[in-house]
C-alpha cells in the first residue's frame, strides 16, 4: 500500500460521511452543509436520514473548479 492510499480517507462502499467529505476537500463541514441549500455543492445522496457523497463525484466537482488564474471566471 503507498504512502498516498494510507492518507485517502476511507470510503466503505465508495460513499463518505459528510465530515470525510469536508475533510477530503479541505472545507469546513458547514460549507458543504451550505452548498447543499444554496446549489453548487458536490453531488451528495440521501440514505435515509444520512446524507453520503460518492468519492468519484467530489473527485468530479473538485476537478470542475480548476482555474488557470483568479481572473478566470468559466
Amino acid at each position: 500500500m503507498s504512502r498516498d492510499d494510507q492518507d485517502r480517507p476511507r470510503a466503505p462502499n465508495g460513499f463518505l460521511s459528510n465530515d470525510q467529505a469536508a475533510s477530503f476537500l479541505n472545507l469546513s463541514p458547514r460549507t458543504l452543509e451550505k452548498l447543499r441549500v444554496v446549489g453548487g455543492g458536490p453531488t451528495f445522496s440521501k440514505l435515509g436520514r444520512r446524507v453520503v457523497y460518492a468519492l468519484e463525484d467530489l473527485q468530479s466537482w473538485a476537478a470542475a473548479k480548476r482555474r488557470a488564474s483568479t481572473s478566470d471566471t468559466r
